[in-house]
C-alpha cells in the first residue's frame, strides 16, 4: 500500500482537509483560506463524518493541466486505498460541482485566477495589498469568480466584490434582488473574517452611488450592462432517465453490459460480486457502484472506468462521477431505485456505517403524549397536535360540499372527494387545517371541484388555514388521528355515478394495517388471495359468513381495528389464522394463490431535502440547497419545497412573486410524478411564511419563530 505523509492525519478527526497538487505533490491548504481555489490547479479534499465515514473529492479547475489532474486522480485512488476502500469518491469540475461538496463551502466558494505554475500560492499574510473584482453568482450555491478589474466587468442582474485589502466594498446591480445581496454580504463577511483575520472593513454600495475610492481603482464608470439571464440550463431536479450498466473486466480492456436501459431499477440488480455503472449523463451525473465481493483490481479501476465510460459516449468533460462503496450510496445514487432499503444503516458485521452527518436522519418513535415538546417527531410523523380538536367532513356531490353524517367520521368512499375542516388551539390563537381528500377512484370533474371548493373554503376563513392535499392511502398521521383510534376505513365505490351510490360486492375483502405512527387504516380491495400479506389483518365478507384473516406478522391493535370493522358489517366473525385457513376461506376467494410473505416491509427513511424555486432570471428554475439546511436557506422572496420522502411542503415566502406562486403547486406535482424511484401520490402540503406548522419546523434545527420580524438583509448589515 502507497503512503503519503499527508496521509497520516487523514480522517483522524471529524471535518474537511484540503490539499493543492504542487509540482506532483500534496501540499495543505491553510484552515482559513478553505473555499478558495485557483483555478489553474488541481484539489483534494477529504471530509470525515463522525460515524466515521469519509468522502473524497478531487477538484479540477478549468486551466489545470493534464498532469496535475492526473497526479490528484492517483492521490485520490491513493488516499482511498489507505482508508481502507470505505470512502465515497467524486470526481468535480470547476462550476459544476456536486451538492455534496458545495455543501461543505455554506458561504460561497471563491474562483482565484493563476494556480502554482504562475506563482500563486495559498499563503496567509497581513499584507493586505490586494486589488481584485470578484462575480457573485447564485441563490443556493454561491460561486465568486475573479474577473478582470474593470466596469467592463459588471452587470446590472448581479453582486461584485471589490477586493482592495483593507476595503472590501459589495456593489449591487440595480436589478440584483434581496436574497442575492444577503448571501454575497455572507460571502464578503467571510472573506473579511477568514482570510484578513477580520481585520478589513466592509463597505455597500449601490449602482450609481460609487465613492471615490472605486472610480480609483476602476478608473470613470462606464454604461454597466443590463442584467443577462442565465441561459445554462440549471435544471437540477435529476429527473431525467437513467441507464444502469455491469462492468466486467475493468482493469483489461473495460467492456460494460446493459443491465437495465431506464430507471427506476430494482436494488436487487445490483450483484455484491460486480461493479456497475449508473449513467445519468443526461445531467451530468455518472455513478460507479463497487461490490464488496468485487475483485480488487476492479475495485481500485472504478473511477478509471468512469472516465473511459463518459469518454465513449461523448459526454460533456464537465460530468460529475461518484465512485460508491456498498453501503455509502448517496442520496443521489439511491433516488434512482423503486425499493432502495439501507440495511439499518449497516455495512457489514462490525462496523455500523452512518452515511454522512446529513443522511443520517434518526427515526424518532411515535409518542403522542411528548407530542408538544418534541418538535422532531413532531414533524418526521407530520402530527400539529394530538387530534382532539374539533372535526368538519363534506362529501363533494355534484359540485357542492353536502356534510357527511358524524356517526361515520372516519369512513369513505374509494371513488369520492371530501373536504374534512380541522381547528385546534395553539397558544391562545384558533389554527385551521383544511385536509383534501381524493379518493384514488374519483373522476377529474370531482377533482377539480375539490380543489374550487376547498379554495372556497379557504377564502371563507381569511386564507388562514394551512391546505393539504391528501391521496386515498397516504393519509398523513394527523388525519388519521382525527377519528378518535378508529381505524379508517374506505369503501370502494362512491356516490357521483349517474346511478347515485354504487351498489356494494356481494364478496368484500378489507385489508387492515397499522403505520408506524400506530394509526391504522382498512381499505376495501379485490376480493383475491393475491392480495393477502403476511404482516396485516384481512376481513373477508361472504353473503353467509364473514371471516377474519390474521397474518403471521399482524399486530393486536390490527386484530382490535378488524373486530370494529366487523361491527360497522354488521356481522359475527370467524377467526382465521395464516396457515390454519378452512377450506371455505379459499373457495371465498376464488382459489388460493401466492401472496406478499416477506417480512422485510419497514418504513424506508432518505434524508430530507430542501429545493428553491425561481424565477428571478426569466424562467423557472428549481435547484437543490446544499448541505445541511438551515432556517435562513427559505428564501423570503422564492417558493421552497421540501421533501420529507413521503410528503411535499410547499413554503411561500412572503416576497415570492405571482409566477413563482402559481407555477410552484404544478412544480411539485412534476417534481414527484417525474421522480426517479417511482413515488407517486404523495400529500402536499402548502404553508406561508409567517405561519408553519410543527410538521414543518421541526424538519429544521432550532427553528426560530421570530427570525423574519427583523428584515434578515438588516440583521446581515448589522455586521459589517
Amino acid at each position: 500500500m502507497v503512503s503519503h505523509k499527508e496521509f497520516e492525519t487523514a480522517g483522524k478527526a471529524p471535518g474537511l482537509q484540503i490539499w493543492r497538487v504542487e509540482n506532483m505533490d500534496l501540499k495543505p491548504v491553510p484552515k482559513n483560506l478553505y473555499g478558495n481555489f485557483y483555478t489553474g490547479d488541481a484539489y483534494l479534499l477529504l471530509y470525515t463524518t463522525t460515524a466515521p465515514s469519509y468522502y473524497i473529492h478531487m477538484w479540477m479547475g478549468n486551466e489545470c493541466s493534464q498532469d496535475e489532474s492526473g497526479a490528484a486522480a492517483i492521490f485520490a485512488t491513493q488516499l482511498d486505498d489507505f482508508l481502507g476502500g470505505g470512502p465515497v469518491q467524486f470526481r468535480e469540475v470547476q462550476n459544476n460541482e456536486s451538492l455534496t461538496f458545495l455543501g461543505y463551502f455554506k458561504s460561497g466558494i471563491k474562483y482565484k485566477q493563476g494556480g502554482v505554475a504562475s506563482g500563486f500560492h495559498h499563503v496567509l499574510t497581513n499584507d493586505v495589498d490586494v486589488k481584485r473584482l470578484l462575480h457573485i453568482k447564485g441563490r443556493r450555491a454561491i460561486r465568486a469568480t475573479e474577473v478582470e478589474m474593470s466596469w467592463s466587468s459588471f452587470n446590472k442582474g448581479d453582486c461584485f466584490i471589490v477586493d482592495l485589502g483593507k476595503e472590501i466594498y459589495q456593489w449591487c446591480g440595480s436589478d440584483c434582488n434581496r436574497f442575492e445581496r444577503l448571501k454575497a454580504s455572507q460571502l464578503a463577511i467571510d472573506i473579511r473574517d477568514n482570510e484578513r483575520n477580520g481585520r478589513a472593513k466592509l463597505i455597500m454600495v449601490e449602482d450609481g452611488a460609487e465613492p471615490d475610492a472605486l472610480t480609483k481603482v476602476l478608473g470613470p464608470k462606464s454604461s454597466i450592462t443590463p442584467a443577462t439571464p442565465d441561459n445554462e440550463e440549471v435544471e437540477t431536479s435529476n429527473k431525467k432517465k437513467a441507464a444502469l450498466y455491469m462492468i466486467s473486466d475493468a482493469s483489461g480492456s473495460m467492456k460494460t453490459s446493459v443491465v437495465a436501459q431506464t430507471s427506476p431499477f430494482k436494488q436487487e440488480m445490483l450483484s455484491l460480486d460486480e461493479c456497475y455503472i449508473l449513467d445519468n449523463g443526461v445531467d451530468k451525473n455518472v455513478f460507479v457502484w463497487k461490490g464488496p465481493n468485487a475483485n480488487t483490481s476492479e475495485r481500485k479501476a472504478a473511477m478509471k472506468a468512469a472516465e473511459q465510460f463518459i469518454k465513449e459516449k461523448n459526454y460533456s468533460s464537465k460530468t460529475q462521477i461518484q465512485v460508491l462503496p456498498a453501503g455509502g450510496e448517496t442520496t443521489l445514487f439511491k433516488q434512482f431505485f423503486s425499493n432502495w432499503k439501507d440495511k439499518d444503516q449497516t455495512t457489514g458485521p462490525t462496523k455500523a456505517y452512518t452515511i454522512g452527518k446529513i443522511a443520517h436522519v434518526e427515526q424518532i418513535p411515535f409518542d403522542a403524549s411528548s407530542l408538544h415538546n418534541n418538535k422532531a417527531m413532531a414533524a418526521q410523523h407530520n402530527m400539529v397536535d394530538d387530534g382532539s380538536g374539533k372535526v368538519q367532513i363534506w362529501r363533494v356531490e355534484g359540485g357542492d360540499r353536502v356534510p357527511v353524517d358524524p356517526s361515520t367520521y372516519g369512513q369513505f368512499f374509494g371513488g369520492d372527494c371530501y373536504l374534512i375542516l380541522y381547528s385546534y388551539k395553539q397558544g391562545s390563537r384558533e389554527q385551521h387545517i383544511i385536509y383534501t381528500w381524493q379518493g384514488l377512484k374519483s373522476t377529474q370533474d370531482e377533482l377539480a371541484a375539490s380543489a374550487f371548493l376547498t379554495v372556497q373554503l379557504d377564502d371563507s376563513m381569511g386564507g388562514a388555514p394551512v391546505q393539504v392535499r391528501v391521496t386515498q392511502g397516504q393519509e398523513p398521521p394527523h388525519l388519521m388521528s382525527l377519528f378518535k383510534g378508529k381505524p379508517m376505513i374506505i369503501h370502494s365505490g362512491g356516490t357521483s355515478r349517474k346511478d347515485g351510490q354504487t351498489k356494494t360486492g356481494s364478496m368484500r375483502l378489507f385489508h387492515i394495517r397499522q403505520s408506524s405512527s400506530r394509526a391504522t387504516r382498512t381499505v376495501e380491495v379485490e376480493p383475491s388471495a393475491s392480495n393477502l400479506n403476511t404482516n396485516d389483518v384481512f376481513v373477508l365478507k361472504s353473503p353467509d359468513c364473514v371471516f377474519v384473516w390474521k397474518g403471521a406478522g399482524a399486530s393486536e391493535e390490527e386484530m382490535v381495528a378488524a373486530k370494529y370493522v366487523v361491527s360497522v358489517l354488521g356481522r359475527q366473525s370467524t377467526d382465521v389464522v395464516e396457515g390454519k385457513e378452512p377450506a371455505g376461506f379459499w373457495s371465498a376467494l376464488g382459489g388460493k394463490k401466492e401472496y406478499q410473505t416477506s417480512p422485510t416491509l419497514q418504513k424506508m427513511v432518505k434524508p430530507p431535502r430542501l429545493f428553491g424555486c425561481s424565477n428571478k432570471t426569466g424562467r423557472l428554475v428549481v435547484e437543490e440547497v446544499p448541505g445541511d439546511f438551515t432556517q435562513s436557506d427559505l428564501a423570503t422572496d422564492d417558493v421552497m419545497l421540501l421533501d420529507t420522502w413521503d410528503q411535499i411542503f410547499l413554503w411561500i415566502g412572503k416576497e415570492a412573486n405571482e409566477v413563482e406562486k402559481r407555477e410552484s403547486p404544478k412544480i411539485a406535482k412534476d417534481y414527484v410524478d417525474s421522480d426517479p424511484s417511482g413515488r407517486h401520490g404523495l400529500p402536499i402540503t402548502t404553508i406561508k411564511q409567517g405561519a408553519e406548522p410543527p410538521t414543518f419546523t421541526g424538519w429544521f434545527q432550532a427553528w426560530d419563530p421570530n427570525m423574519w420580524d427583523t428584515d434578515p438583509l438588516e440583521r446581515i448589515r448589522a455586521r459589517f
